[in-house]
């Protein structure tokens, strides 16, 4: 949103897709990496310019503790040499939204965009509707007790709308948050020569030309 009156202008991304089964997308690409990834990656870059003059801003990655145990398949993103597992893919999508997260954060220091990832928790929504059609059996023997843990999707906006609005966040562009708390990531979600080559595979792959 943009207000007129303290000129704070937050881009928040938003969109996303949870263990699907395969697929491509018109261009080519793994859904739930084009989806979760590639989406988020090329908008907010063409948003880049108008975020700067509306500085300061943030961006809001939507990431998942699904990415402990990631991995970038840098070589097979298309799971086309393996085969394709829908959590596996997930678990890549997501650690691609957290070291985005930082390569952007990087490449804008001090120019006034700040740029955050987070865990919003296991929330009560639809989301999950993939995993119940693969495994009904499993899906009903935890949908009580799941139920009972999962967050209201008022509860599992929380840490997203912190991201947004909360003061003093601007000293850590970068950063990980869960139950709007800073949160170390995992190891994986910390790597710098992966995040580097993630952006360049990146821009590559939405037709991006850029000189950072």
């Amino acid at each position: 949103f943009h207000n007129d009156f303290d000129h704070y202008c937050v881009c928040i991304v938003f969109l996303g897709v949870m263990m699907c089964p395969k697929s491509l997308t018109e261009d080519g690409h793994e859904t739930q990496f084009a989806v979760n990834h590639l989406g988020h990656f090329l908008l907010t870059l063409l948003l880049l310019d108008i975020l700067k003059k509306s500085s300061p801003s943030r961006v809001i990655n939507v990431s998942s503790i699904a990415h402990k145990g990631g991995k970038i398949h840098f070589d097979d993103l298309n799971f086309n040499k393996v085969p394709y597992d829908s959590l596996v893919s997930y678990r890549q999508s997501k650690l691609a939204n957290l070291l985005f997260t930082q390569e952007l954060a990087r490449r804008n220091k001090d120019c006034g965009v700040t740029v955050f990832a987070l865990h919003p928790g296991v929330i009560r929504t639809e989301l999950g509707r993939f995993v119940q059609s693969s495994h009904p059996l499993l899906s009903a023997l935890l949908s009580l007790p799941a139920l009972l843990l999962m967050k209201t999707p008022y509860q599992g906006a929380q840490t997203s709308i912190h991201c947004a609005v909360a003061e003093g966040l601007e000293a850590h562009s970068g950063c990980y948050l869960s139950d709007c708390k800073l949160k170390e990531p995992a190891p994986e979600g910390k790597d710098p020569l992966a995040a580097r080559r993630l952006w360049e595979i990146s821009a590559k792959l939405v037709g991006l030309h850029e000189e950072n």
